[in-house]
């Protein structure tokens, strides 16, 4: 432990005495990330939550992700470090938006982006998270797919999916959504040897520049292993940083410095360590939630 600062011993001392398993989003901040257990996308924190043997459950990450924790281990005790941290994208949708889809399209399979509420999950059939929509959206019957909340998300899917037709709900992620393709092109003629690897959930605009395109495990994955000594990287800024870390020999760039999810960056590690002390800020669902909720998050878990 000579290598943490005094209040990431503390949160490590804290994990140690209460049990606590604590999984971190990669868009939280490094420091936090250091210090937990296993460092997530949103779909490998889903399948470790499921299998979750700790009595306490820390989610280092928005609301919905500790809702999903909840509906998956609805035994144990989940926490927020940050009551706060919401995600605008889920906030988005509503059942009622699902219901309308369905009934103009009912013979559609109703697929959701984890990052919506409880409520909306459980009046969907099935699950996605980026790095499984497609694995998803090629495996569920039927030719006729309702996708929410993402519409960039969903339009790429639909666009590698081409013999299911596709109905979109009209949300984003405003920190995905905020890049332009003008900044990738600026970016580009910065740095003209660097390969572009970008999240689907920026806009088609942006996407088809990419040269890789993948969820946040996936970008980690595809800058590790590429020979490209440049990168430039289309989703959070603390990709970046922890990519520059990883690979000083290496030249990563953001196309915008604009790439900041300012809910993210409320996990801090005195957030952390008072969610830990105090055992504050539970995820509390009722069971009629979290069975409604379980079905599409297990369906998607399944496949």
């Amino acid at each position: 432990m000579d290598d943490f600062n005094d209040l990431q011993k503390r949160v490590i001392e804290l994990k140690r005495a209460k049990n606590a398993l604590v999984l971190a989003h990669y868009y939280v901040p490094l420091e936090v990330q250091d210090v937990a257990d296993a460092v997530c996308d949103s779909f490998a924190m889903a399948k470790k939550a499921a299998a979750a043997k700790e009595d306490l459950i820390v989610i280092c990450g928005v609301r919905f992700m500790g809702e999903g924790a909840k509906v998956l281990s609805p035994e144990k005790t989940v926490l927020l470090p940050a009551l706060d941290a919401g995600c605008p994208m889920a906030n988005m949708v509503t059942p009622e938006d699902v219901q309308e889809l369905r009934a103009l399209h009912p013979e559609a399979t109703v697929m959701c982006y984890v990052n919506s509420p409880t409520e909306v999950k459980a009046v969907s059939d099935v699950c996605c998270t980026s790095s499984s929509a497609l694995r998803i959206a090629g495996s569920i019957p039927g030719d006729e797919v309702i996708f929410v909340p993402d519409k960039h998300l969903g339009a790429y899917v639909a666009s590698k999916v081409p013999e299911k037709k596709f109905y979109l709900h009209e949300g984003y992620c405003p920190t995905h959504h905020r890049v332009r393709e003008e900044d990738v092109l600026a970016a580009k003629r910065a740095h003209p040897e660097a390969v572009f690897a970008v999240h689907p959930e920026c806009d088609e605009s942006v996407v088809r520049h990419a040269d890789f395109v993948g969820s946040t495990a996936e970008i980690l994955d595809f800058a590790r292993n590429t020979p490209a000594r440049e990168i430039l990287i289309g989703t959070e800024s603390e990709i970046v940083r922890r990519l520059q870390r990883e690979f000083p020999e290496k030249r990563i760039y953001s196309v915008t410095g604009a790439f900041t999810c300012v809910n993210m960056k409320k996990i801090t590690l005195e957030a952390l360590r008072d969610c830990l002390e105090l055992e504050q800020y539970k995820v509390e669902l009722t069971g009629e939630q979290i069975s409604a909720a379980r079905r599409s998050l297990d369906r998607m878990i399944s496949i």
